[in-house]
């Protein structure tokens, strides 16, 4: 047989397959880690502008490692949550 086998082709197909696979299994946790890392940025920035401002009308949500865990997973309704909580307990 003359040119390239089946063989070849389907070792070629299932080569890309798995090239891709590999590609999504290591972009996806980026994809998380950066959009956490986005939330906690702008919740931080957020929860600053809040505790500075907010200071005037008794506003204030603590700085500690819970809330911001909370903020950097949640981002604006974390902070949000926390204002409800706060507001609640």
């Amino acid at each position: 047989m003359d040119g390239i086998g089946i063989n070849i082709i389907i070792a070629y197909a299932v080569g890309l397959i798995l090239l891709y696979l590999l590609g999504w299994v290591l972009l996806v946790p980026i994809k998380i880690v950066w959009r956490l890392l986005y939330n906690g940025i702008i919740g931080g920035i957020i929860l600053i502008i809040l505790n500075f401002i907010g200071g005037y009308f008794g506003l204030h949500i603590p700085l500690n490692p819970i809330s911001a865990l909370i903020v950097g997973f949640l981002g604006v309704p974390g902070i949000i949550l926390l204002l409800l909580l706060q507001h609640l307990l």
